[in-house]
């Protein structure tokens, strides 16, 4: 069992290290981030990926058209939906994705530099990771109902 005080402190170190990979993102921001990796992952639709996300359709629209305009993302049409678009990475969206994770990940091992237990950390990270996708399904199916 866990403390209020304990789960206070994670939420402030969370909240410490979003701005350490903000900085680490360089001219590519964590929100535009979330959204290639969406699409790397295989999110297809705009409008899964701001489920995905908690985004709402003006955020993800804005998201999308940014990227789209910078060369990253591209909108394809969807076979027997004229109305919808798939988005996919383009070959530049897929290097600055790379070039982003890799800095990403230097930041994170600078971190865990500082840690006792590496391994017992980075595997916290991917359970809560495990838990936001969970969380995420939930959000998707309530929203087909």
């Amino acid at each position: 069992m866990t403390t209020r005080s304990q789960r206070i402190d994670a939420v402030r170190a969370l909240a410490r290290v979003s701005r350490l990979l903000e900085h680490a993102s360089g001219e590519l921001s964590l929100s535009h981030y979330r959204v290639l990796a969406a699409v790397a992952d295989g999110d297809e639709r705009a409008s899964r990926v701001a489920r995905r996300l908690a985004l709402g359709k003006p955020a993800i629209s804005a998201s999308v058209e940014a990227l789209c305009r910078r060369g990253l993302l591209a909108r394809e049409g969807v076979a027997g939906d004229q109305r919808a678009s798939a988005l996919r990475l383009t070959n530049a969206g897929k290097r600055a994705l790379t070039e982003v994770e890799t800095a990403l990940l230097a930041r994170l091992d600078a971190v865990l530099k500082h840690t006792q237990d590496r391994r017992a950390l980075v595997t916290a990270l991917a359970n809560l990771g495990e838990a936001l996708d969970g969380l995420a399904d939930e959000r998707l199916a309530q929203a087909a109902r």
